[in-house]
């Protein structure tokens, strides 16, 4: 591996680390708000296609195993969020239809 390319691959790394931290926090405050507002679904679809679109960068590169699993982490991560915002969503509603 090159210079340029484990600079390359560190950066990304940063990124990737630095951008997944955010999701544990976001994935707690779904969990216990029970709440979907302030979160959106198409959001959330943007940033999996991002991450999906990264690994496909990297497999192309072949870029080493470890900035591929941090996306899929990531990927995992926001999955994660999408699946609790839906499950608000029908949270909201069942509270809605009983009062």
């Amino acid at each position: 591996m090159t210079e340029t390319m484990f600079l390359k691959s560190l950066l990304e790394i940063t990124m990737l680390i630095c951008f997944g931290a955010a999701w544990p926090i976001s994935i707690y405050k779904s969990w216990t708000s029970r709440s979907s507002r302030g979160k959106s679904a198409l959001f959330l679809v943007v940033i999996i296609v991002g991450y999906l679109a990264g690994i496909g960068k990297c497999l192309l590169d072949s870029t080493h195993w470890s900035v591929v699993a941090l996306y899929v982490v990531n990927v995992t991560m926001v999955s994660i969020d999408m699946l609790l915002y839906f499950r608000n969503e029908a949270l909201e509603k069942k509270t809605a239809e009983s009062c």
